[in-house]
């Protein structure tokens, strides 16, 4: 313990000399417990990995809804381990928030990019099951699946580079161009000039949301 800037344990009083270094493991000890934490795996936010991957029409026997599930409050996570133990195949975009704590160090966390959705495709009795598990607020039938799986595709392919997107909560008209150069070539989206920057827009058209990327002009070219 301390006592009148001292440090003593139980009758024994630390001599002068070693209290500084003392002093020093014990704020080091205190530092490393207030900033411990625990490194969570990442979670499947799709199943199975080639959901989105185009289907030959031969090989679908059965024709596939896709539904948008909307959740209780931050319960999106819970869901798709949900539908994973389910078997139901799913797709909630997570993507890499940065932002410093209060001791001044940088975190990185997994938010959803499109909070409380969830994809899921099957049939009436896999959503019903989807619906059961009580995480589920409400949901809706996706009325052009090949629209949005060709939206959610390119969502996906934008995560996977590791770029640093903002999540956009409208999407704007603008002019389409798609990405000639570099990691995001063949990308096709809607260009946003904000203050100095460029931003590449990839939405999904059915919720009017998406996800953008700084971008230089000479990347672009009109579609």
């Amino acid at each position: 313990m301390i006592l009148g800037g001292s440090i003593a344990v139980g009758n024994y009083q630390i001599p002068k000399k070693k209290e500084r270094s003392l002093r020093f493991i014990l704020s080091f000890c205190c530092q490393l417990r207030a900033i411990a934490m625990p490194i969570l795996k990442p979670e499947a936010d799709i199943w199975p990995l080639d959901l989105l991957e185009p289907i030959e029409p031969a090989s679908s026997t059965t024709p596939q809804t896709w539904f948008a599930l909307y959740t209780l409050a931050r319960f999106e996570k819970k869901l798709m381990r949900q539908l994973l133990d389910e078997n139901i195949p799913f797709f909630g975009p997570t993507i890499a928030r940065r932002y410093r704590s209060p001791q001044g160090r940088l975190r990185t966390s997994l938010e959803p990019l499109f909070p409380n959705y969830v994809f899921m495709r099957g049939d009436n009795e896999q959503r019903y099951r989807a619906v059961c598990t009580g995480s589920v607020s409400r949901w809706m039938e996706v009325a052009n699946p090949n629209e949005l799986v060709e939206d959610l595709r390119q969502i996906r392919n934008l995560i996977l580079t590791d770029a640093p997107l903002a999540p956009e909560v409208r999407l704007q008209p603008g002019q389409k161009v798609r990405v000639k150069s570099g990691v995001f070539k063949g990308f096709e989206g809607t260009i946003l000039r904000r203050e100095n920057e460029v931003r590449l827009l990839i939405g999904v058209r059915y919720m009017g949301r998406g996800a953008s990327v700084a971008l230089d002009d000479c990347q672009l070219e009109p579609v």
